[in-house]
């Protein structure tokens, strides 16, 4: 019956979609869009453009399932070289906006450290593909100068919250080929003994006070601490079932910032409460399973570290956005994932995704001939 409804190149392409993961998808998306709609007060052409996104990215979705691991193995090198390049190019000749240096003009504005949240854990992947594994101290060290390259670029533009989530999508590669927990552990000490000198001389002075205001929020409630503090004001007044949907204060009366993106959050839990929470990350939780059940599948062990660090880093963006907007970890710009509104987040995510999809072994698909 489908066969005879719809192409048969089409028919062979859906096959490689995940039907239970791209149904929570878009359960996601249509929270997510109905969600944006009252954070922007109703804005109608906001949530057009929002949806054009998504019909991009739901096409690069299937477009990404289709390419074979062995592709995007051949693929990996080029990828990440063509990127670190791309970032150099950004702090030379490239747009600022808002203070940072993040895009490149190509008739069109271009953010390359957005290319390497797939680059990143692509590259690390394709260097373990032809290691032995559990990995030696020297592949690990090769593997973290791959991750601190991109991630020391992205962070002179300044962009702190991007630098991250490329940082954590190479480590995870890392971790999930078997690093050794002695090795984890003097990481972490390494990194607890060099916070100090990254507080006093590797940030700038607004990411400073983002750190202090953690702390003591209540220092600077006109400052840099209003975010955190209307943001918790809008999660604790929607209670156990929330005000209803339109329904918020803090968001309508202007009261909570960047609403429609980093903070988008804080207005889903004041409108829905602790229920629409917890449905939320049900959602958020049931794909990361998904994903790490499909990279599982994978037809290699490029496969499935690659599409086990995809899943993992998705998890991450989720931790950093609820722990900012709450109020338990500072504010460093990360949107959460297919509800702030965003166009490259959004595509970048669902090409992600189509990459888990195609991770799986492939079956080999016989047609009739008609």
């Amino acid at each position: 019956m489908i066969n005879s409804l719809f192409p048969s190149w089409l028919v062979v392409a859906l096959q490689r979609v995940d039907a239970v993961l791209l149904a929570v998808l878009s359960l996601l998306i249509f929270l997510g869009l109905a969600t944006l709609y009252s954070a922007s007060d109703a804005n109608l052409e906001q949530v057009q453009r929002q949806s054009i996104h998504f019909t991009i990215g739901l096409g690069l979705l299937v477009l990404f399932s289709q390419i074979s691991s062995k592709t995007l193995r051949h693929w990996a090198v080029w990828l990440y070289s063509i990127g670190v390049v791309l970032l150099v190019l950004v702090l030379i000749v490239g747009v600022t906006k808002k203070g940072a240096q993040r895009w490149l003009y190509i008739g069109m504005d271009i953010q390359p450290s957005e290319i390497m949240k797939l680059a990143v854990p692509m590259m690390v992947a394709y260097y373990f593909s032809e290691k032995p594994l559990p990995p030696r101290f020297v592949d690990v060290v090769i593997a973290l100068l791959l991750v601190l390259v991109p991630m020391l670029l992205v962070m002179k533009q300044p962009d702190l919250g991007t630098s991250l989530l490329i940082a954590t999508s190479g480590f995870f590669v890392i971790y999930l080929a078997g690093m050794s927990w002695w090795l984890i552990g003097g990481g972490i000490l390494f990194i607890g003994a060099a916070a100090p000198l990254m507080y006093f001389f590797g940030m700038h002075e607004y990411q400073r006070k983002r750190i202090e205001t953690l702390f003591d929020p209540e220092s600077d409630l006109l400052g840099t601490g209003y975010h955190i503090y209307q943001s918790k004001i809008a999660i604790g007044s929607g209670g156990v079932d929330g005000k209803g949907w339109m329904q918020g204060d803090q968001s309508h009366l202007d009261f909570l910032p960047e609403r429609h993106t980093d903070f988008i959050f804080a207005v889903f839990g004041e409108e829905f409460g602790l229920v629409g929470n917890l449905i939320l990350l049900s959602l958020y939780l049931f794909i990361i399973w998904r994903g790490l059940y499909l990279a599982s599948k994978g037809e290699d062990t490029f496969a499935r570290l690659l599409g086990g660090s995809l899943s993992v880093s998705f998890f991450f963006y989720l931790f950093v956005n609820t722990g900012m907007v709450s109020g338990m970890l500072p504010v460093v710009g990360v949107p959460l994932p297919w509800v702030s509104y965003g166009g490259t987040s959004v595509v970048t995510l669902m090409m992600s995704f189509g990459i888990i999809m195609g991770m799986r072994k492939r079956k080999r698909i016989y047609q009739r001939d008609s």
